[in-house]
């Protein structure tokens, strides 16, 4: 299509015009604006030119010195601007002089003071030529206002932007009518596109209905998986203090009733740590690293290891004499040996062995020693598919019921959490290596309390004193933690809710300590309770318990003292005596 039909169909709107206009407009103004600014340069430069010429031919005058006041007068035609040039005495003569072909020598006739005159593209520059005061002279030069060459390409440069200019208009208006039809276009195409948007939203919605149902099927699956292998956990470990408490009843052997208490007592710590685990798993309970000496810590895990396997398989143990210590939550390691090893004794149907190994590995300068453990079966062993997903949450090769595939993801993250790393080994018929490498600590571990055998009839010596608040809502807890406060020398009153223990602490001050359960009935729960106490009785120690960990937060957040549940006489027996010492403190401090 030629171009002025394209303008027509496009309608050449009138801004396009003006705009064309306005570029002219300011193009002469330009245009006109810069003559007069390279006049005012050009007048500046030969003025100075000339000025410089006065001042050089000045001896030459005094001393009428012809061939010297020539030389200078020569020197000017360096520049091709300059046309003529000429020198006169006070006497108007003609001393020296140059002019280019086709110009005369600048009159005499020209006035004789300090003058820059423009006329017929040329400049007349007349200077006076002067020495201490005395006129000697005129300097006059006839100069170029501006040479051809430079006076085309500025008008050149001009009408090449003009051009630029209009032609930028024109393609605009162009682009406009296009625009139109393609706006025209996109219209109709956004119509199609509503329409079509319309059905996919309908499909969406179709589509999160049945992913909805998916989900809730999967959760379904996960949630069986989950309480199946958590009652197989929690059933191994009541195995072990059901057994125990058997035994009890079958020894009077004071020795072997002390081991088997003490395999009990490690059952009912391992539930208590499983517990912490799945919450840790759930992001939910951090870990809580201590100074651990592995040597003693494993060879203590024996009791509990075997009572968790069956007779047929033999547990043993290989652990260097001067294996380093680590810094590690002690119940997560403890749960992930255990997780470990009930996984070799369901890889080992028909019996085998157990080994639990231990040796330092140091590294290269600059990178922490590690203590690596390996847990090694003699079982049926996994293919490389298998062993590559162990770590996966959820992933798990047993049937419904015995498993939930959490414990060894739960592992890895106890592993790593812990700064090492974890690795598996592993050929069908051939058994299973893992290797869990923690980081060598330089702290010392602490030692632990030598076991004080107590005569018959010998109370133990942890007696202590005091009144308390008990605030616990379950009847057969309050009795249990009744007994102990009993056993310690405690006196207390126990009241099931935090609005009758407020009540019991108006009409009763004389309390110790206030002893509260932090998930309770009722509008206020324990921590409610702490805050209320803090306020009316400052000096009055509180001292929380709870098994629920975001309670837990809560009150770390509050900076009240926290007791996690489960817990037994000795951790009672320490918070009960830290809380009663800070609540001294304070009252000293103030």
């Amino acid at each position: 299509m030629p171009l002025l039909a394209r303008l027509r169909s496009s309608r050449f709107p009138l801004v396009a015009l003006a705009s064309l206009l306005v570029l002219l407009i300011a193009g002469v103004a330009i245009a006109i604006v810069n003559e007069q600014s390279l006049k005012v340069q050009t007048a500046r430069q030969a003025g100075a030119q000339a000025d410089l010429l006065a001042s050089a031919v000045s001896g030459a005058l005094a001393f009428d010195d012809r061939q010297a006041a020539q030389d200078y007068v020569d020197a000017v035609q360096v520049n091709p601007n300059v046309l003529a040039a000429a020198i006169y005495d006070e006497q108007n003569r003609l001393v020296a002089s140059f002019a280019r072909v086709g110009e005369v020598v600048p009159p005499v006739a020209a006035p004789r003071s300090r003058t820059t005159t423009f006329r017929d593209g040329r400049l007349y520059i007349v200077r006076p030529v002067e020495q201490a005061g005395q006129a000697l002279g005129t300097a006059r030069l006839r100069v170029l206002e501006t040479p051809p060459a430079q006076r085309f390409s500025r008008i050149a440069g001009l009408l090449l932007v003009l051009g630029l200019g209009a032609l930028v208009v024109i393609v605009l208006a162009v682009a406009q009518g296009a625009l139109r039809r393609a706006n025209r276009q996109l219209a109709d195409r956004a119509a199609e596109l509503a329409r079509a948007n319309d059905l996919l939203q309908q499909q969406m919605m179709e589509r999160e209905k049945a992913e909805e149902a998916l989900r809730q099927s999967q959760k379904m699956e996960a949630i069986g998986r989950l309480t199946g292998g958590i009652a197989h956990d929690f059933n191994n470990l009541l195995m072990v203090a059901s057994s125990g408490i058997e035994l009890l009843d079958r020894t009077e052997d004071p020795k072997r009733r002390a081991a088997l208490a003490a395999g009990v007592k490690q059952a009912v710590e391992r539930g208590a740590a499983l517990t912490r685990q799945l919450l840790a798993f759930a992001r939910r309970s951090p870990l809580q690293a201590e100074v651990l000496d592995l040597r003693s810590h494993i060879e203590g895990l024996r009791f509990l290891l075997e009572r968790s396997l069956r007779e047929d398989i033999e547990v043993v143990l290989e652990l260097e004499e001067d294996l380093w210590p680590i810094e590690a939550d002690r119940g997560e390691l403890e749960l992930a040996l255990l997780n470990l090893a009930v996984n070799a004794r369901d890889a080992m149907p028909r019996g085998g062995r157990l080994t639990v190994s231990g040796h330092n590995m140091p590294t290269e300068e600059g990178v922490p020693d590690r203590v690596c453990l390996k847990v090694a079966d003699t079982g049926a062993g996994m293919s490389d598919v298998v062993a590559s997903r162990v770590f996966e949450p959820f992933f798990t090769t047993k049937e419904v019921g015995r498993g939930t595939g959490l414990g060894l993801s739960q592992v890895y993250g106890f592993v790593r959490s812990s700064g090492g790393d974890i690795g598996v080994e592993s050929r069908e018929g051939e058994g299973t290596t893992f290797t869990l490498c923690l980081p060598r600590t330089d702290k010392t571990p602490k030692e632990a309390a030598p076991a004080l055998a107590l005569e018959a009839g010998e109370a133990p010596a942890r007696k202590a004193g005091g009144r308390l608040l008990l605030v616990e809502d379950d009847d057969a807890v309050a009795a249990g933690v009744g007994h102990m406060l009993g056993d310690l020398g405690y006196s207390h009153v126990r009241v099931a809710s935090a609005a009758e223990a407020l009540v019991m602490l108006e009409q009763d001050a004389a309390f110790d300590m206030v002893f509260s359960d932090m998930v309770m009935p009722g509008q206020m729960d324990g921590l409610g309770l702490a805050q209320e106490v803090r306020r009316r009785m400052p000096q009055m120690p509180v001292l929380l318990t709870t098994g629920f960990s975001e309670a837990a937060s809560a009150a770390t957040g509050q900076a009240f003292r926290l007791l996690p549940k489960p817990y037994g006489i000795d951790s009672l027996t320490a918070a009960l005596g830290e809380t009663l010492a800070g609540a001294a403190g304070r009252t000293t401090s103030t």
